[in-house]
């Protein structure tokens, strides 16, 4: 039992407790294997996989600029009416004023920080409930969006689409894939064996244990085989088509954010908001800053993956964003956010995202009634909250918590004392 509990503990990341992280991973694997049987092998297709990142680009998006809120301790309500305000606006410019495509997104990008920074100033200097002044929000820009576009479509120009329903294009030697996917992913690979050494380096250098160099070799085996397996799919689509450019999108945006939080003052800040407000600010935290920093950065976000979709959609409309605030708080608490703030991840939040889209994608290919879709996905939520809440509580297992401090680096144990103190050194440096 013993050697048991060791090979899972070097396997999946140094302690017992990061052997946890791999749980909502698992989940995720078995959705993807289960609705590939089901649907006979079309999950996995090239054209599946590439149409679900075209398709829900958008609301992972949504997905980090949520998680930070509800780290901070918040919800914002406002998200999907902000994204379609934000759509219906920078479409008009571009159809009645000629307005460049770059400028266009530029003005999207600069009306999110503006409504950002609106909401943020009632819920950090005024104090008014996030939740109140978001509902408020969502039906000011709701009623906004209809009042601007008349209730109507507006379309927008060809080459700003190209951010929503855009491709890598091909170039260079014809290999019978898309040269430049396979270049992102020889990249990733690079990325993931350098990660992989430099941690290695890291437990010497703080004279931790060393998990053995084959227990390594397995480890970087599976993430590679897994890089490998979704590059060759989004290389080998259909002519015309690759990983699509909202991809890219979403991967840069992951990576900054997942540093952000991880490795910076600002983002230890947020999380001592969230953990305990009241100690954080006798610690030294701007509180007032954090909670404006986490509002107007939501609102940015939600004017970006407005902009995707109406770039994908062709044209901004009445209906656009209905419900997106739903799927992103969903994916965050899925994800293994906290209720009460203070825990989560962006990793664990994109991976609750794609659970819910790989559901959904699932459930459509099957002929499923959206109808029976938003049920099926309204349980799912429940009953992953319900289960790891009794998990939690019965002190087994969590599957939801097992994402909440992914790739966390590993301290050297030391004598017990202030020093070591997780809330003092959440807000450290």
């Amino acid at each position: 039992m013993s050697r048991i509990k060791d090979l899972q503990k070097n396997l999946f990341g140094g302690t017992a407790s990061n052997a946890r992280q791999s749980g909502m991973i698992f989940t995720l694997v078995a959705i993807v294997l289960l609705f590939q049987i089901w649907t006979g092998g079309l999950t996995l297709t090239s054209g599946n996989l590439i149409a679900v990142v075209s398709q829900y680009s958008y609301i992972l998006i949504l997905a980090i600029g949520m998680l930070m809120v509800i780290v901070a301790g918040h919800i914002d309500l406002s998200v999907g009416s902000v994204a379609a305000f934000t759509g219906i606006v920078v479409a008009k410019a571009m159809e009645t004023y000629s307005l460049p495509w770059p400028l266009g997104i530029a003005l999207g990008l600069i009306v999110g920080a503006s409504i950002g920074a609106w909401q943020g100033f009632w819920v950090a200097y005024v104090g008014v409930p996030a939740f109140i002044v978001t509902l408020a929000g969502m039906m000011l820009f709701r009623g906004g969006n209809q009042y601007i576009g008349n209730a109507d479509t507006v379309p927008v120009p060809r080459d700003f689409r190209e951010i929503g329903a855009g491709f890598l294009p091909d170039v260079g030697p014809d290999t019978g894939y898309n040269n430049p996917t396979l270049l992102l992913g020889l990249v990733a690979c690079a990325g993931m064996v350098w990660r992989e050494w430099k941690a290695r380096q890291t437990r010497r250098e703080m004279q931790a244990d060393v998990a053995p160099v084959w227990i390594t070799g397995i480890r970087l085996a599976v993430m590679l085989g897994a890089i490998v397996f979704a590059t060759l799919r989004f290389a080998g689509g259909r002519i015309g088509t690759s990983l699509p450019i909202s991809g890219i999108i979403l991967i840069l945006l992951v990576l900054a954010y997942s540093y952000y939080t991880r490795n910076t003052i600002g983002g230890r800040h947020i999380y001592a908001v969230g953990g305990n407000a009241r100690a954080a600010e006798l610690s030294g935290v701007k509180l007032r800053r954090v909670n404006f920093v986490v509002m107007m950065n939501m609102s940015v976000l939600a004017a970006l993956a407005g902009m995707i979709f109406v770039a994908r959609s062709a044209a901004s409309g009445p209906q656009d964003g209905l419900s997106w605030e739903l799927d992103a708080i969903a994916a965050v608490f899925i994800g293994g956010a906290a209720v009460s703030g203070g825990l989560g991840t962006v990793s664990g939040s994109i991976v609750g995202g794609l659970v819910m889209a790989l559901l959904n994608n699932g459930l459509q290919l099957e002929g499923v009634g959206s109808d029976m879709v938003q049920i099926i996905k309204g349980l799912v939520l429940l009953f992953a909250v319900a289960f790891d809440v009794y998990n939690k509580r019965q002190g087994h297992f969590s599957i939801i918590g097992s994402l909440m401090r992914p790739f966390r680096r590993e301290e050297p144990p030391g004598p017990a004392g202030p020093a070591s103190d997780p809330d003092k050194t959440l807000v450290a440096g």
